[in-house]
């Protein structure tokens, strides 16, 4: 079967890993070199963007995006993981602190989630300690000593309450827990609180409404072309990055790791080279003016 190339925005379901939807995605295409970019626990659902063929050479480059997110927060009780597929912790008490937890109070207490702070990741994480899973070591009822981390939040807004269930949408730095807000948040109110559902809509600049359903896929099985017809354009990816389309000496010379010069004229020092309009060759390095070195040849 012919490679497929490109970057595909997903909408993962919920109840599978974010290796899972590699592998769905590996049976559909036949391409065995594929990544995802930024972990979905298996609850959550949408957008993951995912690295296909040659492309997985520029995951890199994508490594410090923000996300958004909706969702809501259970209130009541906390749970091991911080979400709803863990094990409670204390006894439900919304039935007496539902009173005095009103939807003004729990906006009140949402408030200091804003800007840059230090988060404590859940015990049941992908962190590594001495290069273990922190989540593998806390099934295994080992101590899990996890370090705080900074984030930054840029946005978390409570939309509203409807029994013991807050709804919020919320913006995140790359790195960031949004369980750990909702677990703290339960802790600031006094009533203990887990994530209940959590859908991301937003992974830098990849948006829900681009997003392919697994479904959608599995009908293109096997057609390579049409797959990559539903990719991110590649003059879109990388927005940081000028597109330049070089002729082909250029080309040739890049492709083979030597310096090209390149109709380059702004100061970005990376550059996103094209041959065409859709078939990108790599990245280069500026090295002065419109000299450029590759520093990613897609070959």
């Amino acid at each position: 079967m012919q490679a497929v190339n490109g970057l595909l925005v997903v909408d993962k379901p919920g109840g599978m890993t974010s290796h899972d939807v590699v592998g769905r995605l590996r049976r559909i295409t036949g391409e065995k070199s594929i990544g995802h970019l930024g972990t979905l626990d298996p609850m959550a659902t949408g957008v993951l963007p995912l690295l296909l063929g040659k492309y997985t050479r520029l995951a890199q480059y994508f490594s410090s995006a923000e996300k958004s997110y909706s969702g809501a927060i259970r209130l009541g009780f906390s749970t091991d993981t911080y979400d709803a597929k863990g094990v409670a912790e204390e006894e439900d008490r919304w039935a007496e602190v539902c009173a005095g937890v009103t939807l003004e109070r729990v906006r009140a207490a949402a408030t200091r989630f804003h800007g840059e702070m230090e988060q404590m990741p859940p015990a049941y994480s992908a962190k590594k300690i001495e290069g273990k899973p922190a989540y593998k070591l806390a099934r295994e009822g080992k101590p899990v000593e996890l370090k705080a981390a900074k984030v930054s939040i840029a946005s978390f807004d409570i939309t509203g309450l409807e029994g013991a269930e807050a709804s919020f949408e919320m913006s995140i730095s790359a790195g960031g827990y949004v369980r750990s807000v909702a677990h703290e948040l339960g802790q600031d109110l006094g009533c203990g609180a887990h994530l209940s559902r959590l859908r991301r809509t937003r992974a830098g600049a990849f948006e829900i409404g681009e997003a392919h359903t697994l479904e959608e896929l599995d009908a293109l099985a096997g057609n390579a072309e049409a797959i990559e017809a539903l990719c991110v354009h590649p003059r879109i990816l990388l927005p940081e990055m000028p597109s330049v389309t070089g002729d082909a000496q250029a080309l040739g010379r890049l492709r083979n790791g030597a310096q090209a010069n390149l109709p380059e004229f702004s100061r970005a020092p990376l550059v996103k080279v094209f041959a065409g309009q859709r078939e990108l060759v790599g990245i280069a390095k500026r090295v002065a003016g419109t000299l450029f070195q590759p520093v990613v040849v897609m070959g």
